[in-house]
């Protein structure tokens, strides 16, 4: 990015409008990879229910995308419809987590609160302004492409190793997942949700790989992961890069990512011109 250009960029400014449509493409990418790790567990407990503006989750036992997502932005869930849901996720011996915008319906929080929910944690929310065509940047002795689905295999292994050895600066997150949970989760999000992915390389070898989706305008970053012995050479910046051109070509408007507090992928985003957009509450309770 040109250094005169970025000292005369406004930060983008997030009002609810635009939280609400990153929640609810947010809660469209969980409901189908939901779906499709029911599909792939045809005799596995598992639901996706539409839930006060947004999605009420379970996949699969121990998976990421048992959650509730994407509400506040659509009325207060009334206690009834709270009482199904946590039903449904103690019939899967699951507490209940719930994802919720610090600019949401306050008052959410509140009821939360009252019916026993706990702050677990915090993610941020950053996002870029997409305009024009991007200039890619990808550090020499680096490649990245599309990764085709002869490497699915490959791409899945090395995103999985990257996200089972995660940084270790900033906020840790309030949960860890096995690295065959991470594969599973993955797989059903590239087959169901339109997730598009992507390869960096160094020599001929795989070592990192990323995942996009697009919807409504958003570029959702669903995640990027490098190798552990590859890692500082310039692969996260070069698969953002990668990530962010394809989208501001295919007239997506912003692009979204979401890391934890103070981590590396979040000082990687601010540089890359990402600003913060909101601060999601990961609230719990247990069935």
């Amino acid at each position: 990015m040109d250094a005169d250009a970025d000292a005369d960029r406004l930060p983008l400014f997030c009002d609810t409008e635009l939280a609400r449509r990153i929640e609810r493409v947010e809660a469209q990418l969980i409901s189908r990879g939901s779906e499709a790790a029911r599909h792939r567990n045809a005799d596995a407990e598992g639901f996706a229910l539409p839930f006060a503006g947004g999605v009420a989750s379970y996949a699969e036992e121990g998976s990421p995308l048992n959650k509730i997502a994407g509400i506040g932005f659509d009325g207060v869930p009334d206690a009834p419809a709270l009482d199904e849901v946590e039903r449904a996720f103690a019939a899967c011996h699951s507490p209940v987590q719930i994802e919720l915008a610090h600019l949401a319906d306050p008052a959410i929080a509140a009821l939360l609160t009252e019916r026993g929910y706990r702050l677990a944690s915090f993610e941020n929310v950053l996002g870029l302004t997409l305009k024009g065509e991007r200039e890619r940047v990808t550090p020499a002795g680096i490649e990245v492409r599309p990764s085709g689905d002869d490497e699915f295999d490959s791409w899945l292994d090395v995103v999985a190793e990257g996200f089972a050895h995660p940084d270790v600066q900033g906020v840790p997150s309030h949960e860890e997942f096995p690295r065959d949970v991470i594969a599973r989760a993955m797989r059903d999000l590239t087959a169901a949700a339109g997730v598009t992915r992507c390869v960096a390389l160094r020599e001929g070898v795989i070592v990192g790989g990323a995942g996009f989706r697009m919807a409504e305008g958003v570029a959702q970053l669903t995640g990027a992961a490098t190798a552990p012995a590859h890692r500082r050479r310039g692969v996260q910046t070069a698969l953002l890069s990668y990530r962010l051109a394809h989208a501001a070509a295919s007239g997506c408007d912003v692009a979204v990512i979401t890391t934890q507090p103070g981590s590396k992928s979040q000082q990687n985003a601010q540089r890359q011109g990402f600003d913060l957009l909101y601060t999601r509450a990961i609230l719990v309770k247990q069935p």
